[in-house]
């Protein structure tokens, strides 16, 4: 799921991520996507686990005979808790309503599990109250609880999906789900968004660590396990006390976008699609799961919100699903036609119910209505999406059990974090490291021997945590933000210690006393969808801080073991080669201790646990190796899938890897930004003083400025910027999300516009660019060149990209590749605008 709108990044507007391909991303808007293939036959009829009831079909029609067309479409809206009242789920009864990632009870964010009970209790009784609307249904409450019930304080976070692919352990998997389900249970809420059954085959992508595999084999039978360890088995304690309706999600094709671009564009055959994509769906929904969720992605460019083949004659003709399809964040509104506060081409493709964050649920809700009145949505669809709703809500119990404070389990807080499910999540963390390297068998280490701990990850709960961890990015996090849990280091600290070793934590690899060993824990800072996506795998791509540290260390006549932590395979060559050990670690959630029951032996000397681990994931051997999965053509990785080494293995891996970072293919491109329009993932916003719109019209006047369209070469391909001078006012390109442009810092771009000056400017006139750190709203003083342009005349102005790089801008995470931002009076029009290759050291503006 997509949540905070990144309100640093995007100043008042609803600018949405857009799909997008990898080497055109600037053209997608002009693109002609192939057409899909249609082939029904080549999906299954499925064997589901929970079948139809005699009684439960006749409830369902029972209730929907006495609801109107008001009531039905309530159960079709789903808001967020950030944007609704108890009174508005009184007045409407919402079917369901979620918190996002970064959503807390009172927006606190060290809410405690009784304010999420309160909450939850209060959103209940208001909709079983029907003095307002008449409605006494229900509602449900969804959250993401993607590694344990990873939004609330002190919960078990498990390893990300990631780490438990390398695992390959269905029946731990079972046993994660079904605490997962207890711990979301007692806090009286009963719907999670998980499991993510996404194949990736492509590790730029920002969610890769929400995928178990690049191989569907491991995602088939870990959605089975996952389904029934949060739903119950079909014929088992199915949707009991401490079970939760399930999830699979994204439908369809998400893992496998070009150029793993997060709700990109999926290119697959139909038959890929099945083969690839499609079987965590096959195990999940065999399985018995209730619910499906529709994807941000597009297959041959047909947004999956409104992709009726897909939703409706695949999945619920076909495959035989029975439960409801619940959308993605505001995704019905990234269809062509679409807004968030209006479409019907959702509905009608088959979703069942809106996501809708944001105070766009009222305009969804009220224009729904009117869209059924008006005969654009046939009242049999509604029936239908309510139906499907209502039964799901009756296989769960809904209307039978006591309410949220009142559930068997709920307010047991003694559950949230207990002591057996953190050990099910050590024995996870355990069994998901993969050895990649031990030179001369330097592990295990035996634990009365004088340690060096360093890194930025040794004593950091939020970074081995990663994202969706109580925060949506798990950014901001500190370790007293995990109470119970503890870091790699403390696992570390504790085994040493017990055996009379010597240990000293210096992140910085100083150290009081020489140590026979350093462990250096370091790896991927917190991110999650949009903000993970980067353009090729060269870890801590120009800052190395971290090989730095190793090179020091290891100059210094000290043994290093390096724990990389990390949501993807990333190439590591370099890091490799100085280290005697090498432990991919990925993401192992709030029980870093279970680090230490693996690269230490027991007191005498013996092995406590081996490795278990292999790679679900085939290693890159070059930067630009993004794309290598089993069974490729001409499949050459440096480590290939199913690679784990065990104690007293030969080490394969010496110290001479390759360290010279490949050139990808399209290294020399340029990126356009505008051409006759904007590019995705871009947005124009204009902002004056306080306020800020994003353009969707051929007009936006505020006090500060005035943009018109204009006419160059043809209609509409420029932009005219009037400034009145009443206040500052700006012109930007932004963002939903960053983006990695470091590419165009490594080809020596420049950022080129062509601009005609109508009037001169009255105060100075300045180009931005942003990222989205602390003090990264940076800009270039283009007074001078501007004043020298010739009136009524179209010109180049270019900026050497280093202007910004020496500023501070971090390419690696820009949101804004171009503003105008002046306080005077002023016009200028502007048309292509680019990125432009092996343009710096001619710019108008230079930096070298």
């Amino acid at each position: 799921m997509l949540y905070l709108a990144m309100s640093s990044l995007i100043v008042g507007c609803n600018a949405q991520k857009q799909a997008s391909s990898v080497t055109a991303k600037a053209t997608v808007e002009s693109v002609s996507q192939p057409a899909a293939s249609s082939n029904i036959d080549i999906w299954p009829v499925l064997d589901l686990a929970v079948k139809p009831d005699s009684d439960i079909e006749a409830k369902v029609a029972s209730l929907l005979a006495t609801m109107t067309l008001e009531q039905k479409v309530a159960q079709m809206i789903q808001p967020e808790i950030r944007d609704i009242t108890v009174e508005d789920m009184r007045k409407y009864g919402f079917g369901s309503y979620l918190n996002g990632g970064g959503a807390f009870p009172n927006n606190d964010k060290h809410a405690t599990p009784a304010d999420w009970i309160k909450l939850a209790e209060a959103m209940y009784q208001a909709s079983v109250d029907d003095s307002l609307d008449g409605n006494s249904i229900p509602t449900i409450w969804g959250t993401d609880a993607v590694h344990g019930h990873n939004n609330v304080i002190g919960a078990t976070l498990f390893p990300h999906n990631i780490g438990l692919g390398a695992a390959n352990n269905p029946v731990l998997i079972e046993k994660i789900a079904a605490v997962t389900a207890i711990e979301v249970m007692v806090t009286g809420i009963d719907w999670v968004f998980a499991p993510t059954v996404a194949v990736v085959r492509d590790d730029r992508w920002g969610r890769t660590y929400e995928g178990y595999s690049e191989d569907p084999e491991i995602v088939r039978a870990y959605s089975a396990a996952i389904v029934k360890g949060l739903q119950g088995h079909a014929d088992k304690d199915f949707l009991g006390d401490s079970r939760v309706i399930s999830t699979i999600k994204h439908f369809l094709g998400d893992g496998g976008t070009e150029g793993g671009d997060d709700q990109g564009n999926n290119l697959s055959s139909e038959q890929e699609l099945f083969d690839i994509h499609a079987q965590g769906y096959v195990g999940g929904l065999e399985a018995g799961a209730q619910s499906v969720m529709a994807s941000f992605n597009s297959w041959h460019g047909e947004k999956l919100h409104g992709n009726k083949y897909l939703l409706t004659n695949v999945l619920k003709e076909k495959m035989g699903f029975d439960g409801f399809v619940v959308g993605d964040w505001n995704g019905h509104g990234q269809i062509p036609g679409c807004t968030n506060e209006s479409c019907s081409q959702s509905v009608n493709a088959g979703l069942d119910i809106f996501m809708v964050p944001t105070d766009a649920w009222k305009p969804l809700y009220e224009n729904t209505i009117g869209q059924v009145k008006s005969g654009e949505i046939k009242m049999s669809r509604i029936d239908d999406a309510v139906s499907r709703i209502l039964r799901v809500k009756l296989r769960a119990g809904i209307f039978d059990k006591p309410s949220p404070e009142n559930r068997a389990i709920s307010g047991k807080l003694e559950l949230i974090g207990a002591a057996e499910h953190r050990q099910v999540a050590r024995q996870a963390v355990r069994e998901s490291l993969v050895l990649l390297k031990n030179k001369n068998n330097i592990l295990p280490l035996k634990p009365n021997t004088n340690i060096l701990v360093s890194g930025s990850g040794a004593d950091n709960i939020g970074q081995q945590s990663g994202g969706w961890s109580v925060t949506w990015q798990g950014t901001g996090n500190v370790n007293s933000d995990f109470p119970g849990g503890s870091s790699i280091y403390d696992g570390f600290k504790q085994v040493v210690n017990s055996a009379g070793g010597n240990i000293e934590l210096a992140v910085d690899g100083t150290y009081t006393q020489k140590p026979e060993v350093a462990i250096v824990v370091f790896g991927e800072q917190p991110y999650a969808e949009g903000i993970g996506d980067i353009d090729n795998l060269d870890y801590q791509r120009g800052n190395k801080t971290d090989l730095a540290l190793l090179k020091k260390l290891k100059a210094e006549g000290i043994k290093v073991v390096s724990v990389f932590i990390s949501g993807r395979p990333m190439w590591v060559n370099a890091e490799l080669n100085s280290s005697d050990a090498f432990v991919a670690a990925w993401l192992p959630g709030s029980e870093g201790v279970g680090v230490s029951d693996v690269l230490f032996t027991k007191a005498d000397g013996k092995i406590n646990h081996n490795f278990k681990g292999k790679l679900s994931f085939s290693w890159p051997k070059s930067a630009t190796q993004a794309v290598v999965n089993r069974f490729d053509e001409n499949y050459a990785p440096l480590l290939p899938y199913g690679f784990g080494l065990q104690y007293g293995d030969d080490n394969t891996l010496l110290d001479d890897l390759n360290v010279v970072v490949e050139k990808s293919a399209n290294a020399e491109q340029s990126l356009v930004l505008f051409e006759h329009a904007v590019k995705a993932p871009w947005s124009l916003n204009v902002i004056s003083g306080d306020q800020a719109i994003g353009v969707s019209s051929s007009v936006v006047e505020l006090p500060g400025v005035t943009l018109r369209t204009m006419d160059k070469d043809v209609q509409e391909d420029a932009r005219t910027l009037s400034f009145t001078g009443k206040e500052s006012a700006s012109v930007r390109l932004q963002s939903t999300f960053v983006e990695d442009l470091r590419q165009y810092i490594e080809n020596d771009s420049a950022l080129t516009v062509l601009v005609r000056k109508d009037q001169e400017f009255s105060e100075s006139v300045m180009l931005e660019m942003h990222c989205d750190e602390a003090d990264c709203q940076k800009s270039v003083d283009i007074s001078a060149v501007m004043k020298g342009f010739t009136i009524h005349e179209w010109q180049e102005l270019s900026v050497d990209l280093n202007c910004f790089v020496k500023q501070g801008v971090n390419f690696g995470r820009v949101t804004v590749p171009f503003g105008i931002t002046t306080a005077g009076q002023g016009v200028v029009s502007f048309s292509t605008l680019k990125l432009q290759a092996n343009k710096a050291r001619n710019a108008t503006i230079n930096c070298q």
